[in-house]
C-alpha cells in the first residue's frame, strides 16, 4: 500500500523499534529508582536524550520529554502565561500555527487573562514579519511562536528574523519544529529559539512520547505536579521503551540529514508534482513546496471541481493513504485554518489533498499513487457529468 502521509506520522525506522524491545520484553523498570534495573532504564533515558538535544542543536539538560508535540506546545504557551504576571500575557502567533498552539492560547485568553493576535501570512502560507513587528508590545509580549515550517502545506517560515524582532521586545520565542526536525535544512534551533517542540513519530519513533527543549533560563510554570522529574518541569514516570526509541529515531534522522535523503525526497516530490500536473490539467500546488522555500517531500495540491473527501475515499479503496490537510484535527474533513489564512476560499480549502514522503518512500510508491489519483479524479469528474 503506497503510503504518503508521514506528515501525520512516519513509519517506525527498525532502530527505534531495536532500541525499544529490551525494555519492552524485559521486567518494567522506573528510571528513578536506584537498583539495577532502575539504572539502567536510567541510563537509556539519558542516552536517547543525548540524541534528541544533538538533532536540535541543544545541550541534553535542555531537553524536556513529554507525552508529544501537543503536551510540548501545551507546556510552553501555558507554562509561559503563567509564568508571567497578568499585565504582561500578550501572544503573538503566526495564523497558520498547529492547533496545539492556537488552541492553547486559546485557554490561555479564556482562562489566564492573556490577549492573543494573529500575524498574517502571505499567499504562500509565510509569515509577514513586518506585520508581525507591528503587534510587538516590548514589556507586555510574553510569547511569539512561529512554527519551523507548516505541516499542511509545507512553507518554511522565517525564525531566525521573528526571533531577533521577539528578543528586542523582550518575548519568549516557540518555535514548534514537530514537522521540520529531521529533516535536512532546518535546523532551527541556533541559539535564538527559547522553545523547541519536537514529536517522536514524525522522526519514525513510537508515538505518544515527544520533548520541548527549553533554553537555559527561560522560566515555565510546570503544568503536572508530582515526583519532579524532568527538572520538576513534567512530573510523572518516564515511558523508558518510548524514550529510547525516540533516541534512535532521532539519531537516525539526524543521519539522513548528513546524507542524500534530502535530495532524495526532493526529487520524489518533485516526481510526483510533476506526474500529477500532467495527469490532472488544472491542478494547483499550495504554499511553496518548490527548492529551498518548502519542505523536501511534501506535496499540497487543489483538484478544482473535486471534494478532497470523496477522492480521499476513493483513495482509501484504491489502497492509497493521504489526507486533506492536517490529520490532527479530529480526524474530520474540515476548510484549513492554514488555507484560509493563506487566502484560498473555503470551497478551495475542501478541494485540497496532501501527500507527504519520508524515510522509506520509493518511486514505485509515487507511481502507484499518481496512477491512483488519476483514476480517482476520472472517477470523479464521469461521476459529476453523468
Amino acid at each position: 500500500m503506497p503510503y504518503l502521509d508521514y506528515a501525520a506520522s512516519a513509519p517506525l525506522r527498525r532502530d527505534a523499534l531495536e532500541a525499544m524491545l529490551p525494555f519492552l520484553e524485559a521486567p518494567a523498570a522506573n528510571p528513578s529508582s536506584q537498583h539495577g534495573p532502575g539504572r539502567a532504564a536510567r541510563a537509556a533515558v539519558e542516552a536517547a536524550r543525548e540524541q534528541v538535544a544533538a538533532l536540535v542543536g541543544a545541550r541534553p539538560d535542555e531537553v524536556v520529554f513529554t507525552s508529544g508535540g501537543t503536551e510540548a506546545d501545551n507546556l510552553a504557551v501555558k507554562g509561559t502565561v503563567l509564568e508571567r504576571e497578568p499585565g504582561a500575557r500578550h501572544l503573538v502567533l503566526s495564523a497558520v500555527e498547529h492547533h496545539a498552539v492556537l488552541d492553547a492560547a486559546a485557554w490561555a485568553e479564556r482562562d489566564a487573562g492573556a490577549k492573543v493576535e494573529l500575524a498574517a501570512v502571505d499567499a504562500t502560507g509565510r509569515v509577514d514579519t513586518a506585520a508581525l513587528a507591528g503587534l510587538l508590545r516590548p514589556g507586555v509580549t510574553a510569547l511569539v511562536a512561529v512554527m519551523a515550517a507548516n505541516n499542511e502545506v509545507g512553507t518554511v517560515q522565517p525564525v531566525a528574523e521573528v526571533a531577533e524582532l521577539a528578543h528586542a521586545a523582550g518575548a519568549v520565542v516557540l518555535c514548534d519544529a514537530v514537522q521540520a526536525a529531521g529533516l535536512p535544512g532546518n535546523d532551527v534551533t541556533d541559539g535564538q529559539l527559547d522553545l523547541v517542540a519536537v514529536g517522536a513519530h514524525k522522526l519514525g519513533g513510537p508515538t505518544g512520547v515527544g520533548a520541548l527543549v527549553v533554553r537555559k533560563g527561560v522560566k515555565l510554570r510546570p503544568l503536572a505536579h508530582g515526583g519532579g522529574q524532568e527538572r520538576g518541569l513534567r512530573s510523572g514516570t518516564l515511558p523508558v521503551a518510548a524514550i529510547a526509541g525516540f533516541g534512535a529515531a532521532a539519531a537516525a534522522a539526524l543521519a539522513d540529514r548528513a546524507g542524500a535523503a534530502a535530495g532524495t525526497l526532493t526529487a520524489l516530490r518533485d516526481r510526483l508534482a510533476s506526474a500529477r500536473a500532467a495527469a490532472l490539467p488544472g491542478l494547483e500546488v499550495n504554499g511553496s513546496p518548490q527548492g529551498r522555500a518548502g519542505l523536501p517531500g511534501l506535496l499540497s495540491v487543489r483538484l478544482p471541481g473535486l471534494l478532497a473527501e470523496d477522492a480521499l475515499l476513493l483513495l482509501d479503496r484504491e489502497q492509497v493513504a493521504c489526507s486533506a490537510g492536517s490529520a490532527c484535527a479530529s480526524g474530520a474533513v474540515q476548510a484549513s485554518h492554514v488555507l484560509l489564512a493563506m487566502g484560498v476560499d473555503e470551497a478551495g480549502a475542501r478541494q485540497t489533498l496532501r501527500f507527504s514522503l519520508g524515510h522509506a518512500s520509493t518511486e514505485a510508491d509515487v507511481d502507484a499513487a499518481v496512477a491512483a489519483v488519476t483514476r480517482v479524479a476520472a472517477a470523479l469528474i464521469a461521476g459529476a457529468r453523468s
